[in-house]
């Protein structure tokens, strides 16, 4: 949601310090040293369990080889595996804390953590090799190769006297001391700057650097200034690559002002950077406190799961896909199996029921908090403002900060003028999107409402074994099936022995195009392939027509949460279909002049999703397949029970909310095992265990003791109940029973 709060902590709760150390692993916060007031110093050790927000102080054991380490500050503190590293750091030669002594430290202790919680104790690792000068408020990162396993730990810069910018590397196998040779422009000295690794690049931003341009070390006191600047360094190549050099202007206050003593954390591939103190104003006699929170977005986005269907339609889908951690929306795209034509540019018709973001070059781009600035530039994507409903992204100052990647760090910064947000893939068959740049993208982070998602309820049994119901969807659908809904199972519980539905799930449903189509789908007590049909509408040789054309696809629009409700897309006109099938430098339809096409009845549409962050559009998802729905069959049961016995379960469910007309039977199927599962475990195939005009039904032990368990997700247990009217069968609805550990055998 990007608010802050204030958890209500408890326990053994440690004094206030600064320039501490601090590791987080897993669920626990581990928080060594700081300086408690001015000239004391700690050396006490603190762990919260962020789960209950307790603290507790522990007492590692002291090493077998030497003293544990002393009070100090400015010292950095890694984690790799089960054990933190401590290195440098200053300490207060004087016992009268109000004469301060500085002793520079470059002392190295290995502390090893028990596993969940505690720790065991320090050490004093024998090393090899020339150790680093001593040094305080510098930076520690520790980083793996894939195709190498031994560990490095890399310390850069700091303050001994004077700045540094020297880089050091530890083998953390052999225990050796190097200084590795760098490729590029080295950044400035520096110190209380932060340093983090995403990827196989260690970034290093801000922090106190020398006035002067040369940037000797020797510089006095008065001659230092907190910096802006921003580096990474390929720990692959050894290679500096500047991407915001110190002298960069920038009057528009679209990147993060220069700080030190600031905080920097990567969540997956995005780097966010939070407060700092502001040296410029020192001739005023004091610094300035940031409050201000950015972040920067290193590359594009992974590719989305695969959609799936909520709930269809006559002419809508209700879909979702899995969320994917730190982006700022999804582009949605659909492609018909029934021809679209191409139309002329239309006049506008309104602002689009979703905004789309611009994508034209993808580049840093970084902008501040609503709380210190309400209205904010955003480069290349667009956020969505607290006053903003949730599936909207906002139009705004779309900002290009292109690097030089090769050459000095040098910037070049675009801004164009204010205009409304606009999708600019450059290719719509083409799953990068956007186009590509050097440089990552820095953006500032927004406030916004909370993001919901589906829900996956639970089935609890009151013999101490659990299962649960999960969302289930089928990607693949013949031309004879309409592909149909998901009805929510509501919350309910039940006095009865057995299984419940605790919470709201989501249960795929699947229609058949008439009776004789049905019962070559699914026949009472036979197996059948649900993939696979002989209905003469799902002819092959259409299909290979379909494929050997270039398949265009559609613009739904862009969403900011994980799910969407798809009842039209939006119409390229026939010049704009052609420049993009062309790929680069390809005009960007306005969705507000596009003109929207309607879902139709009992149509195929095939979809793909990508996520989007500030370094543009990700790779598509695997593309699902659904139908809508045909007029004039019953809708899908609702409300599905399952409820546990001990030799049986009881399934019972609800009739359609929408019969169109006398519900004369309903079916129940299990998915059973089968020899043609081994040959394709995608295709179920499946059993009717009922047929009848109640609304539940008993599936025996021995039923059960056939079912197959798929485990395409999750262990689960596949039912369909669909309900029949004088049409035929109308769309089934799907239930994956989730199987504990205990009751999973394998299929």
């Amino acid at each position: 949601t990007n608010q802050w709060f204030l958890p209500a902590v408890r326990g053994d709760i440690p004094p206030g310090c600064a320039a501490h150390g601090f590791v987080c692993d897993g669920t626990r916060i581990l928080v060594f040293g700081g300086m408690v007031e001015y000239g004391r110093y700690s050396n006490d050790l603190y762990e919260l369990q962020a789960s209950r927000w307790l603290w507790k102080k522990v007492k590692p054991q002291a090493p077998s080889n030497g003293s544990p380490p002393c009070p100090r500050l400015g010292h950095s503190f890694s984690l790799y595996g089960n054990k933190c590293y401590l290195f440098g750091g200053l300490a207060n030669e004087s016992e009268d804390s109000n004469n301060n002594v500085p002793r520079y430290l470059n002392d190295f202790y290995e502390l090893e953590l028990q596993h969940g919680s505690g720790v065991v104790g320090w050490s004093i690792p024998v090393t090899k090799g020339i150790l680093p000068s001593p040094r305080e408020s510098h930076t520690a990162i520790v980083y793996c190769r894939k195709d190498v396993g031994s560990p490095k730990m890399y310390i850069f810069g700091g303050m001994c006297g004077c700045r540094l910018n020297d880089l050091w590397e530890l083998d953390i196998e052999t225990m050796t001391w190097s200084r590795p040779e760098t490729k590029g422009t080295v950044p400035l000295p520096r110190s209380l700057h932060t340093a983090n690794v995403i990827g196989n690049k260690m970034y290093v931003f801000g922090g106190w650097v020398p006035q002067s341009a040369g940037g000797e070390i020797t510089a006095p006191d008065g001659e230092w200034k907190c910096t802006g600047s921003f580096s990474y360094l390929n720990l692959d190549t050894t290679e500096w690559i500047g991407l915001i050099s110190d002298c960069q202007e920038d009057k528009s206050n679209l990147l993060p002002g220069p700080r030190a003593g600031h905080c920097a954390v990567a969540v997956g591939t995005r780097l966010y950077i939070w407060s700092g103190r502001d040296g410029y104003r020192k001739a005023w006699n004091n610094q300035v406190c940031c409050k201000d929170l950015w972040y920067l977005d290193t590359e594009r986005p992974l590719a989305p799961s695969q959609v799936q269907l909520i709930r269809a339609t006559t002419n809508s889908f209700q879909l979702k896909w899995d969320e994917v951690p730190t982006v700022e929306g999804y582009l949605l795209q659909l492609h018909a199996d029934s021809p679209v034509p191409p139309v002329a540019a239309v006049p506008g018709t309104g602002v689009p029921e979703t905004s789309v973001l611009s994508s034209q070059g993808s580049g840093c781009s970084l902008h501040q908090s609503p709380q210190s600035l309400p209205s904010i530039p955003y480069p290349e994507m667009k956020v969505d403002h607290p006053s903003q409903t949730n599936n909207l992204i906002p139009n705004n100052v779309q900002v290009s900060l292109s690097s030089n990647s090769k050459a000095e760090g040098k910037e070049k910064v675009a801004v164009p003028e204010n205009k409304v947000a606009q999708e600019t893939m450059k290719n719509h068959g083409d799953a990068t999107g956007f186009k590509e740049s050097n440089a990552p993208s820095l953006l500032p982070v927004c406030t916004s409402s909370a993001q919901t998602s589906a829900n996956v309820g639970e089935l609890h049994d009151l013999d101490k074994q659990t299962v649960n119901p999960d969302a289930s969807v089928s990607s693949t659908v013949s031309s004879s099936q309409t592909m149909v809904t998901q009805q929510a199972v509501k919350t309910e519980s039940s006095s009865t022995n057995g299984a419940v539905v605790k919470d709201e799930t989501s249960l795929t449903t699947f229609n058949s195009k008439s009776e004789a189509a049905e019962t070559a789908y699914i026949m009472p007590s036979t197996k059948v392939n649900t993939g696979q049909t002989t209905d003469s509408h799902s002819s092959k040789a259409p299909q290979r027509a379909v494929r050997s054309r270039e398949r265009r696809w559609y613009d739904v629009g862009i969403f900011k949460n994980n799910s969407a409700v798809v009842s039209q897309f939006y119409l390229l006109p026939e010049e704009t279909l052609n420049i993009s099938n062309k790929g680069e430098g390809a005009d960007v339809p306005d969705y507000r002049l596009l003109k929207k096409q309607d879902l139709f009845p009992g149509t195929v549409y095939r979809f793909r999703v990508a996520a989007i962050n500030g370094c543009g559009v990700g790779p598509f998802s695997k593309i699902s397949e659904f139908k809508t729905c045909i007029p004039g069959f019953p809708g899908a049961p609702s409300t599905v029970k399952i409820t546990k016995s001990v030799d049986c379960i009881h399934l019972s469910w609800e009739p359609p909310a929408s019969p169109s007309g006398n519900i004369l039977e309903y079916s129940a199927y299990l998915a059973i095992r089968s020899t043609q599962l081994q040959e394709n475990p995608s295709q179920l195939v499946f059993m009717r265990i009922y047929c009848g005009l109640k609304t539940s039904c008993v599936v025996t032990a021995a039923q059960l003791a056939n079912a197959h368990v798929d485990y395409s997700s999750r262990p689960a247990i596949v039912f369909r109940i669909s309900a029949k009217n004088e049409r035929g069968y109308g769309p089934a609805t799907q239930v994956r029973w989730l199987q504990g550990k205990a009751t999973v055998t394998q299929s």
